[in-house]
């Protein structure tokens, strides 16, 4: 069970990074699988970054078998998808829009997904010989403050939060991401094990680097109702980049290398 589960689990991944790359350069293929009317190319990358985090954690957990760490990552996935179906279907039917319903559709099976991996973790004990470090526990919570606070405001869609244009119904999408994403942070707080962590840091790592560029070259020239989100964000970014790094290929107790 473990072995099957393992490679299909390494194979959805790789799907995964195939659609963040697919969305990260705007393939056809891609876009044409994204519903939602007003979609921008920053969004496009947001959403590439969210799928490049996604692949990355889950990969890192079935490559080294640490098979427990698998439940904050399936709590996400309900975390996110749950609240997102329902607000699929629902703006599926009362638009008579197709796509959406089918994109809701796609998303009830990630529930599923997430359902198996939370499972499927129980079945495993968690390697918690290494603690999560002071600064990562901190910094877990400062990021879960920080993502409930700005899930909150989007779902309530409160304008020029996120640096680049969005409409309504992406301004609540986002939120239920980033609100997903607090969860994840959460269990990493309550099951404070080095295996959990590492995970989220990985996923988080490689959010940062799919989205520092393009922050980056967009910085000079944002406009001014932009100017102080994209600020903020790109400082998010960096710090949560830097922590990430320092941890996993630096500090000798945590790094990957041993």
């Amino acid at each position: 069970m473990d072995r099957v589960g393992r490679w299909l689990v390494i194979g959805l991944s790789l799907v995964q990074a195939a659609l963040a790359i697919g969305f990260f350069v705007q393939a056809p293929a891609a876009v044409q699988l994204w519903p939602f009317e007003g979609t921008t190319s920053l969004t496009f990358i947001f959403v590439a970054s969210i799928f490049a985090a996604a692949a990355a954690s889950t990969l890192w957990v079935a490559l080294r078998r640490d098979f427990g760490a698998l439940a904050g990552i399936g709590l996400d996935y309900l975390a996110i998808l749950i609240p997102v179906t329902v607000f699929g279907f629902r703006l599926g039917a009362e638009r008579g829009d197709k796509a959406i319903t089918s994109f809701a559709s796609v998303c009830a099976l990630g529930i599923l997904y997430g359902v198996v991996l939370l499972l499927w973790s129980r079945r495993h004990p968690i390697d918690d010989r290494t603690t999560l470090p002071g600064p990562v526990r901190w910094s877990f919570l400062v990021f879960v403050i920080a993502l409930i606070i700005l899930s909150g405001l989007l779902l309530a869609q409160v304008p020029n939060l996120i640096p680049w244009m969005i409409t309504p119904t992406l301004s609540i999408l986002i939120g239920w991401i980033f609100a997903g994403a607090a969860a994840y942070f959460i269990y990493g707080l309550i099951r404070p094990a080095w295996s959990n962590a590492a995970g989220q840091l990985i996923g988080f790592l490689v959010y940062d680097l799919v989205l520092i560029v393009p922050f980056a070259v967009r910085l000079p020239a944002v406009a001014d109702q932009f100017r102080l989100g994209l600020y903020l964000y790109t400082g998010f970014l960096v710090y949560s980049g830097l922590l990430a790094v320092y941890y996993l290929f630096v500090h000798r107790p945590t790094r990957v290398a041993g």
